[in-house]
């Protein structure tokens, strides 16, 4: 049989149990080397006017899906593994005790009606690629600059080169965005995805810059992290699906519990039928339905063709955890 994933971004042609720890402290368990790739992204006022300016609402609306390069034959026997390290976690920002409690429904693809702080975490991003404008989901997370976006390493690189033009809208509905865009300064992956986009290591992070002087969690929050986790738990994936039968104006989640991809990866799956641009949403145990709170441990990634109903996301293990940890060490001006 022949198969492929697809990566769950959107192309369009252009219209024209620990505390947050210091990055120091939490980085010391942290297999570091090779480090993450970084890349500059908007790092000037100017640049980040000109990006903000781009992104009328004609551009963000527009979108198609984007299918993946085919996996290599033998992929999952020559890939490199996620390393295992020490469990870390980071919790909600603002989080309490009584809104980190397990929920256990269940959902394959629907929309989000019950509020909470994940609506405003998550959201959408756009940037552009080889000319092209795209869009991926991706989430607000807490971290010690209070300025990080975790998302899909396919998200922030494809086909051998960063994207331009990055940003994150938070609680993006119906083309409208009531938290406002925020321009990445800085671009982060793992070496593996940027050396070879390696699907095992699909996740990167983005630093955005403040906007009229306040940071993204001051604004929307940030939810908690989590690394090097057991697996096969529960989990609530969220995202912003574009292809049909969505449109890319409302937040979808699914929720249960995880598997082992058994097929060409070690992801993580989880049975969903989001479609693209849920690329980089967050999956999040201990998610709590009534405050909208919980732990991000992978993010949305690819999907097999051939088993639409099944989504994939990476394993957070130390790779992960060190791109999350130099994104939140990270200056965000």
């Amino acid at each position: 049989m022949h198969r492929r994933v697809v990566l769950l971004s959107i192309l369009t042609l252009a219209a024209g149990g620990a505390a947050l720890l210091p990055a120091s402290a939490a980085q010391a368990g942290v297999h570091l080397r090779p480090k993450p790739a970084q890349h500059a992204a908007a790092d000037s006022a100017p640049e980040q006017r000109q990006v903000l300016t781009y992104w009328t609402e004609q551009r963000m609306e527009a979108a198609q899906p984007l299918d993946a390069p085919n996996p290599k034959k033998g992929t999952k026997l020559t890939m490199d593994e996620p390393s295992e390290g020490n469990p870390w976690t980071a919790p909600p920002t603002g989080a309490t005790r009584a809104g980190t409690e397990l929920q256990a429904a269940r959902s394959s693809g629907e929309a989000w009606t019950g509020g909470g702080a994940v609506v405003k975490t998550t959201g959408r991003i756009f940037f552009t690629t080889q000319g092209r404008n795209a869009s991926c989901s991706g989430s607000a997370v807490t971290s010690a600059n209070k300025s990080v976006v975790l998302t899909a390493g396919h998200c922030v690189k494809l086909n051998g080169t960063f994207h331009t033009n990055w940003v994150f809208v938070p609680g993006y509905s119906n083309g409208q965005r009531p938290f406002g865009t925020w321009a990445a300064t800085k671009l982060l992956t793992t070496p593996q995805w940027n050396a070879g986009e390696d699907i095992n290591f699909d996740v990167a992070a983005a630093v955005v810059a403040p906007l009229e002087g306040k940071t993204l969690v001051d604004v929307v929050g940030g939810q908690g992290v989590a690394f090097n986790q057991q697996r096969r738990q529960q989990m609530y994936g969220f995202g912003y699906p574009a292809a049909a039968p969505y449109d890319g104006s409302k937040l979808i989640y699914c929720s249960g519990r995880t598997f082992d991809d058994f097929l060409m990866s070690n992801d993580q799956g989880l049975t969903c039928n989001m479609t693209g641009g849920a690329s980089g949403g967050p999956w999040m145990l201990n998610f709590n339905e009534s405050t909208g709170l919980g732990t991000q441990n992978s993010v949305n990634s690819f999907k097999y063709n051939f088993a639409p109903n099944w989504m994939f996301g990476t394993y957070f293990g130390n790779e992960a955890q060190a791109v999350y940890q130099s994104a939140q060490s990270t200056n965000a001006l």
